[in-house]
């Protein structure tokens, strides 16, 4: 588990799970630039971050973002586990993933997740979004409205 980084006064939390070190960077350099106040704590894979939300009880991030492809505990079998924990059942969660196949999109929604977000190449791009995240405490896409 990394340590948490935090910007101005951490209103809004994110959970960031990932097993690609260049992505979580990414991630936390795009959260660093919004002008936003945020946290964010790290997971490696889904086993570590499954451990984790199990003993600190008392955690309950504003989001999660999920990526779909890791080692040990893949993304739609974390996101399943998720789900189960009581505390966590309204923490809107977010697949962050390189996938752009409908499949993978329409699967994560119906296991739980709120939205489904293709990893953008840009720095920019990516902090844009975090920021609109930030300021209005709101996933993108809002994907269950439209898909069922």
């Amino acid at each position: 588990m990394e340590n948490t980084i935090r910007n101005k006064n951490s209103e809004k939390t994110f959970f960031l799970v990932d097993d690609d070190a260049d992505d979580r960077d990414f991630f936390l350099l795009a959260l660093e630039k919004t002008s936003g106040d945020s946290s964010c704590t790290i997971a490696k894979n889904g086993e570590e971050a499954l451990e984790y939300l199990k003993t600190n009880e008392s955690f309950v991030p504003d989001f999660i973002f999920l990526d779909l492809n890791m080692p040990r505990v893949n993304g739609k079998e974390c996101l399943v586990e998720i789900r189960k924990i009581e505390r966590l059942k309204d923490v809107p969660i977010c697949v962050y993933s390189t996938s752009s196949t409908e499949k993978d999109r329409r699967e994560t929604i119906k296991l739980g997740a709120d939205d489904y977000m293709i990893k953008p190449n840009s720095l920019n791009q990516l902090t844009e979004m975090l920021s609109r995240i930030i300021l209005t405490g709101e996933l993108m896409n809002k994907i269950k409205a439209f898909m069922f």
